[in-house]
Order: structure tokens, then C-alpha cells, then sequence
């Protein structure tokens, strides 16, 4: 009889904990790592980091402020290839706090944001490596695109 209990003992302890790491697996149950980019400030082309980091397996949330005069590109075909998204947000702050404005799903290889504006990409890394590829392809009046002005960056997925 005491083996029966024991038996059963173990079978609960390895269920609690079998379901844990099951959840630590589980995207809706993840906290996101909150990771911001700024794109642009007034009179500067240029991402800010310019190098970002990530690791594979893990739940972020991509947030891309642009307080700057102009319109901004992020794009990266790499590193769009390099990731599952889970969602793209448009957000604005009123009254003190972020609301969503709209929600997209699916494959995102460029997000546009506006002066003042801000999104966030919420995505998870499936693949390590580097996207060297980071820009912002928006012209200029003189013709010339921002990442002709320094608006390029690098993505590392570790």
C-alpha cells in the first residue's frame, strides 16, 4: 500500500511539473520583453539602438516610437524571415495611456510609422542569426532615402 501511495505521489509531482514548463512554453502565458526602438528624432535620421538583440523561444514586444518630423520605415526582409508574429499594434497615448487603434496579424516584413506616432510588434524569434539589413527606405526631398542618411541597423537573434 505505501508503494501505491508513492507511485501515485510521484505521478502528481511530475504532472505539476511537466505542466510547468509546458506553460513556460505556452505564448499566451509569457510576459513580454519589452524592447523600444525610436525612429528618428527631429532633424536625425537614425535608429536608436542601432543594434538590437534577441533570443530565440521568447515573447517581445517590439515597440517603435517615431518623434520625429518625418515618417519612418523599419524594415528588415531578414529578420521578418527570422520571426513568428504574433501580432502588430497601432498605439497612441491618450490621457496618459496606450490604446490600441488597430491589430494586425500574419507575416510583417515593414512597418510604417508617422510622426508622433507609435506601433508595437509582438513577435517571437524562431531562428538565430543576423539581419544586417535594417533600414528605412523613405525619400527625401533631395531623392535620397534615410538610410542614405544613416537611418540602417543590425538585428542579432541569439
Amino acid at each position: 500500500m505505501a508503494s501505491l501511495r508513492f507511485a501515485l505521489g510521484a505521478a502528481v509531482v511530475l504532472g505539476i511539473a511537466s505542466g510547468a514548463a509546458l506553460a513556460a512554453g505556452d505564448l499566451s502565458r509569457q510576459t513580454p520583453i519589452e524592447v523600444t526602438v525610436d525612429l528618428g528624432s527631429p532633424g536625425k535620421h537614425e535608429f536608436v539602438p542601432k543594434q538590437l538583440k534577441f533570443e530565440t523561444g521568447k515573447l517581445y514586444k517590439l515597440i517603435l516610437r517615431n518623434s520625429s518630423n518625418d515618417p519612418h520605415y523599419f524594415t528588415s526582409h531578414a529578420f521578418s524571415q527570422m520571426v513568428f508574429t504574433r501580432k502588430a499594434q497601432v498605439t497612441q497615448q491618450q490621457n496618459g495611456k496606450t490604446v490600441t487603434l488597430a491589430e494586425f496579424k500574419g507575416a510583417i516584413r515593414e512597418i510604417e510609422v508617422y510622426p508622433g506616432q507609435s506601433a508595437e510588434w509582438w513577435l517571437v524569434p524562431i531562428a538565430a542569426g543576423r539581419a544586417s539589413d535594417l533600414r528605412c527606405d523613405i525619400k527625401t526631398s533631395d531623392g535620397k532615402t534615410h538610410a542614405e542618411l544613416g537611418m540602417t541597423g543590425e538585428i542579432v537573434i541569439e
